[in-house]
Parts: structure tokens; C-alpha cells; sequence
């Protein structure tokens, strides 16, 4: 199966870089270019990629607000921040607006190859410094809101009543969920719990339900801000 990719950066050595590492790759395809969150948009909407490589930082739209849009307009296409930047003003309303990866721009070839893949295949990817700063202000709550854009609260992570929340899943749920948490796509939880995938996606259905999240991104960060896995 190939995985098609659009790559969004304003420096155009970025992209061409991309490109040609990318091409290395039998199973990798890049199919677009854009240097905006603009052009993304319309990008997006004409070749329907599976994956977008995006910058945090670009003119006309930023990488934030394009994810949210992306988000909206076009879920089933996945995308992965490249960036400078790991700090908590960055990180957190990246991963609130949607984003599936989280990776540096010295990320070594091999692992974003590899980030590229999980990703696709429903698991999470961030870097060592970006989930740093996720645990930290997860441990912190004070720390959720505190620098520029990180104050305004997204109505599908919060849990009024976290501890009912946690009541109402079944074990197994909870099960899930940690394993959910951990970055694992359905079919490695179904290998890990012994149970068909087709139940997996169940329980996971059950889980986002329970919690009032929209996806396994913010479920994982529930469990992760209420301690609910280790």
C-alpha cells in the first residue's frame, strides 16, 4: 500500500528536502506541495492526501488553524507537525487542534519514516521533547492554561466529572484505553488483548462515547491528565 503525502512548508529547500528523501521510500508518495495554510486547504481538497507534512509557521494561515479546518473538512486525512518548536505553547494546541505526530525538524530520516508510518497506521508519533512537555502540563493543570493560545478551553477534551467518566467504562475499556495511550493502533490492541479487532473498535466507539472526545488523540489525553494510565 502506498501512503500519499502533501508537504506544506513557506521554505521551498524544506519541501524539495522532503521530496527527495521521500522518494527513497517504495511505499511513500509525495503528491502535493503547498507553502501556506491556505494553499493546504485547497491542496487537501484536490488530491485528498493520507498524510500531510506541516510546518507550525507559515504565512496566511498557520499550521494550527489549518489543522483545525483539516480537521473539520477532511478527517481522514492525518497530519504531522514539523517544526522548531517543542515548547508548551506550541505543543498543546497542536495536539488539541488534531494533530496525529508531533516531530522536530532534526528528527533523523529513519524516524520520520517510521512516524509517517505509525501515523497512518492510527498510532500517534511525537518527539521525545514534545511528549515531554504533553506529560508535563498534564501533570500540571495550571500549566494547561498558561502562555498565548493555550487558555481557551476545547469543549471536546474536557470531562465535567472525570472521575464518573472513569466509572463508567468497563474494565476492558480501560484496558483499551491504556493501550490507547500508549500509541497503539487497533490491530496491535487486539493482539496484545487477545481479541478480534472488530471488538477493539467497539470498545474503543464505547471509550470516545464515555469520555466526549472526538477522537483517540484526545481520549489519550484524557487518560493521561487524569492518571488513568501508567
Amino acid at each position: 500500500m502506498t501512503i500519499t503525502l502533501l508537504l506544506v512548508d513557506d521554505h521551498a529547500m524544506v519541501r524539495r528536502g522532503l521530496q527527495v528523501f521521500l522518494a527513497t521510500q517504495p511505499d511513500l508518495k509525495v503528491i502535493g506541495e503547498a507553502a501556506n495554510g491556505q494553499e493546504a486547504l485547497e491542496q487537501t481538497a484536490r488530491l485528498r492526501p493520507d498524510i500531510i507534512l506541516m510546518d507550525l509557521h507559515m504565512p496566511a494561515m498557520d499550521g494550527i488553524e489549518t489543522a483545525q479546518q483539516l480537521r473539520l473538512s477532511h478527517p481522514a486525512t492525518r497530519i504531522i507537525v514539523l517544526t522548531s518548536f517543542s515548547d508548551q505553547d506550541h505543543v498543546l494546541p497542536a495536539i488539541r487542534a488534531g494533530i496525529r505526530g508531533y516531530l522536530l525538524k532534526d528528527v533523523e530520516p529513519e524516524e520520520l519514516v517510521s512516524a509517517i508510518r505509525k501515523v497512518h497506521n492510527g498510532q500517534v508519533a511525537l518527539h521525545a521533547e514534545a511528549a515531554g512537555q504533553l506529560m508535563k502540563m498534564m501533570s500540571d493543570p495550571a500549566a494547561e492554561n498558561s502562555g498565548p493560545g493555550v487558555g481557551e478551553a476545547n469543549p471536546a477534551v474536557a470531562v465535567a466529572n472525570p472521575a464518573e467518566a472513569e466509572d463508567q467504562l468497563t474494565p476492558r475499556e480501560r484496558e483499551v484505553l491504556g493501550l490507547i495511550a500508549c500509541g497503539m493502533s487497533n490491530k496491535e490492541i487486539a493482539d496484545a488483548l487477545v481479541i478480534t479487532e472488530k471488538t477493539v473498535k467497539t470498545h474503543v466507539s464505547h471509550v470516545l462515547g464515555k469520555l466526549n472526545v472526538a477522537d483517540r488523540t484526545q481520549a489519550a489525553i484524557v487518560a493521561l491528565k487524569n492518571g488513568w494510565t501508567q
